[in-house]
């Protein structure tokens, strides 16, 4: 492969203005969308040279035959752009969504002559006013029989309101007192309006005024000797109090605000929203996200905030947001945000206090939610056996590969190469199994990759130790036991290895001079999700929706992963001796050095006055630390 894009744009060529950007395939079709404050700069990350791509980056601008730009005059109006390309082209290599399910909410039909609230999944009622999403539906129609005894509005459906009108017998709701609208002939349409607005002024906010307003009336009709009234009163301030117990107080009462927590790692992300209003949690939604290419936690969050905002009605824009971390473009968020609420806006991390604490749960549901993606599938046997089955079939095996074992080399500019090795057994993974290898010397990916096969599978001729005998109580003369075989030394049915024609051949020329040809083998190519085989000229397309590649894709990506977290515990090892080294730098010292930087790479490129501006860093020991990173 070329390290140089065919379509890379000439030199100066490429605007230094704010705009947004898309790749395009052959065909035509948008591959992805993306703003810049500074197009030229932001462009020439994906036209670097393409071993130092992210390898999701790189499969976007490799599958690319074009890219184009469009200026736009600020930096909101590429913000506003780019929301309405993704909205139009759906582009496969940006961030793709899908909320754990269809939530219910609590509508309010605000357009018709006498407003009813209704639960639905609906969002796209004219007129009406939502509150939610709740988890359960029963948990709405909970709300709802809590809060029409307080503000008895109508619940009855529109055919029911019409014969009742008409009639003038009220709707069965009304009948038996679950319903309070004009159809009940218990007030009249200007009267319900009014019930209508302090339901919707209630829900929205939480108006503890109601609660003050209800005990003031019951107390006054008390005194009065109005009993009758004084436990109307009473019913509907036991009503407020059991919603407004359903919901503890997160933060101060007055504080409207939505909250989110992010997980990710490098293949997805699950985002928790807790819809906070008058200080309650008043909903809280749930979605996943598929990174196709490698975004910042930043770009995550602008994603993120682009979406849940960019279609949100009148009054569902709170007054603050909190985030885990501010995007690079927080001002124009904020102001395209501003634009669309009508009122002040302000975009925060949550930092400490009651915030801080609440941001701490929205991550762990997060987390959990992430969990409960990753493993969504694996979990269910039937997709498991289909799996593998379908496997066996695809690569034309003699029996379903009940044992497979997963290969990937990692490496950082051709330095600190590690491999991994990731094993699942029956479609599930044996983290116990895992293992890493460090290697000393190679020339490249394919020779890494033979030298870790020849190094496994030598532990396959390894004498053999006996398998534990169970002792038979009936049986005569001396029992006696042996230790079992240890683990790495079971042979796989399969071996995987990530990459294309290149890094089969090494391996299956591991196999041969290892005299264990019997094992099958295939690889995985990221570019286009093709299976190859040893000796094949052509690859193997499994269908998208397959079970067999999914099972496939998550075993290599189990092995990156794999890999990437061993090759970052060297490195961080390696930097830290390196410091280490440095007279008068101790380990508190380098601990925040690394986490001012962010990575070894940014500190490396320092300048001795940016190691300066570090706490606890003089000018003696910036110049020491500079020097001495310079030499190695």
């Amino acid at each position: 492969m070329a390290d140089v894009l065919p379509y890379k744009p000439k030199q100066g060529e490429i605007p230094t203005d704010p705009g947004v950007y898309r790749f395009r395939d052959a065909q035509g079709r948008v591959l992805y969308v993306g703003k810049a404050k500074n197009l030229r700069q932001r462009l020439s990350n994906y036209f670097a040279p393409l071993r130092t791509l992210h390898e999701r980056t790189r499969r976007m601008v490799t599958t690319a035959a074009s890219v184009e730009w469009t200026v736009v005059p600020t930096d909101v109006d590429s913000l506003q752009l780019e929301y309405m390309w993704i909205k139009e082209f759906d582009p496969p290599f940006n961030v793709r969504y899908k909320d754990d399910k269809s939530y219910p909410f609590m509508a309010i039909t605000l357009a018709d002559e006498a407003p009813r609230v209704i639960v639905t999944r609906n969002r796209r009622i004219p007129g009406a006013r939502y509150f939610g999403p709740f988890p359960k539906v029963w948990a709405v129609h909970e709300t709802i029989d809590l809060m029409v005894k307080a503000f008895p509005i109508r619940t009855c459906s529109d055919a029911s309101y019409k014969r009742a009108m008409q009639t003038g017998r009220p709707c069965f709701p009304g009948q038996i007192g679950k319903c309070g609208g004009p159809c009940s002939m218990t007030c009249t349409i200007e009267e319900h309006r009014a019930m209508v607005d302090d339901f919707v002024a209630f829900m929205a906010g939480g108006d503890e005024r109601f609660t003050r307003e209800l005990t003031r009336r019951m107390r006054e009709a008390s005194a009065a000797m109005d009993y009758e009234s004084a436990a109307k009163y009473r019913d509907k301030l036991s009503a407020i109090e059991a919603v407004l117990g359903k919901s503890a107080l997160v933060l101060p009462a007055d504080e409207d605000a939505d909250l989110f927590g992010i997980a990710e790692d490098e293949l997805s992300a699950a985002v928790q929203q807790f819809v906070i209003r008058g200080g309650r949690v008043r909903g809280v939604r749930a979605s996943t996200i598929e990174k196709e290419i490698d975004v910042s936690s930043g770009e995550l969050v602008d994603q993120v905030l682009q979406r849940v905002y960019g279609e949100a009605a009148d009054g569902e824009i709170p007054r603050r947001i909190l985030v885990p971390t501010l995007p690079d473009d927080t001002a124009e968020l904020e102001e395209w945000l501003r634009g669309r609420r009508g009122r002040r806006l302000e975009i925060a991390v949550a930092q400490r206090g009651q915030r801080a604490e609440l941001m701490r749960t929205a991550t762990l549901n997060a987390q959990q939610a992430l969990i409960r993606h990753k493993t969504k599938r694996t979990s269910d046997y039937v997709a498991r056996t289909q799996a593998l089955t379908d496997l066996q079939n695809a690569l034309g095996l003699e029996e379903a590969p009940l044992r497979i074992e997963c290969y990937d080399i990692s490496h950082l500019q051709g330095t600190n190469v590690v491999a991994s090795m990731v094993v699942f057994e029956d479609g599930l993974p044996r983290k116990d199994q895992y293992r890493s290898f460090n290697i000393a010397e190679t020339t490249d990916d394919t020779d890494s990759m033979y030298q870790v096969l020849r190094r496994r599978l030598a532990h396959l001729d390894a004498p053999e130790e006996d398998e534990e005998a169970p002792a038979d109580p009936l049986a005569d003369g001396e029992v006696t036991t042996t230790r079992r075989r240890p683990r790495f030394a079971y042979p796989p049915q399969l071996l995987l290895v990530d990459g294309g024609q290149p890094q089969v051949a090494a391996a299956a020329r591991a196999l041969k001079d290892a005299g264990h040809t019997e094992i099958a083998l295939c690889g995985i190519a990221k570019r286009l999700e093709e299976i190859w085989l040893p000796g094949d000229d052509f690859p193997v397309i499994l269908p998208r929706t397959s079970e067999a590649l999914y099972l496939l894709q998550r075993l290599r990506d189990e092995a990156h992963r794999f890999a990437i977290t061993h090759q970052r515990k060297r490195r961080k090892r390696d930097i830290s001796s390196t410091l280490a080294e440095v007279p008068g730098l101790g380990a508190a010292r380098i601990k925040v050095l690394l986490k001012h930087f962010g990575s070894v790479a940014r500190l490396r490129a320092a300048t001795t006055a940016e190691i300066e501006e570090v706490q606890g860093i003089g000018p003696a020991l910036a110049q020491g630390i500079h020097a001495h990173l310079s030499s190695r």
